[in-house]
């Protein structure tokens, strides 16, 4: 392993843990397999960072889902105008809404990893020396009972 910093982007966009940057943190790699697009490890394979701190965490990656979502349609509806234009004469508008309703549907599954990833990486900040320090546990957050009940 180098010792230069793993890059927060690309750390976040291939869904590694924040911690280390290293580990994968979900089951599953394929985020169009739909029965486990969302099911976490419950900790970090390389670090032992837990990735659901609290019940009820990943609530809030619904409001980063949706500012993803606007900021693709945005972009998706600027590229359209640059490229196509809008007119008040012909239905070029309601094209442009029914390709970015699709586009928007194909990407759900990705829209939903990286709001995760996203979520988790504002929370945990990321340790260089991970190896030093002792592993991170929150039961006191958390009740089995309730884990994954979303």
């Amino acid at each position: 392993m180098s010792d230069s910093k793993p890059n927060y982007f690309i750390s976040v966009l291939d869904n590694r843990c924040p911690r280390c940057r290293t580990g994968r943190i979900f089951k599953e790699r394929n985020p169009y397999n739909l029965s486990a697009t969302v099911r976490m490890k419950d900790a970090c394979p390389v670090c032992g960072q837990p990735t659901e701190i609290e019940t009820g965490f990943y609530y809030g990656t619904g409001y980063v889902s949706y500012a993803l979502t606007v900021a693709l349609s945005v972009a998706s509806f600027v590229a359209w105008w640059v490229l196509i234009g809008f007119s008040l004469k012909d239905t070029r508008f309601f094209w442009w809404m029914g390709c970015n309703a699709v586009f928007l549907i194909l990407l759900q599954p990705l829209i939903m990893r990286l709001s995760r990833s996203l979520w988790l990486s504002w929370f945990v900040k990321y340790d260089p020396n991970w190896k030093e320090h002792q592993e991170v546990t929150i039961t006191d957050r958390l009740v089995k009972e309730h884990q994954h009940n979303w």
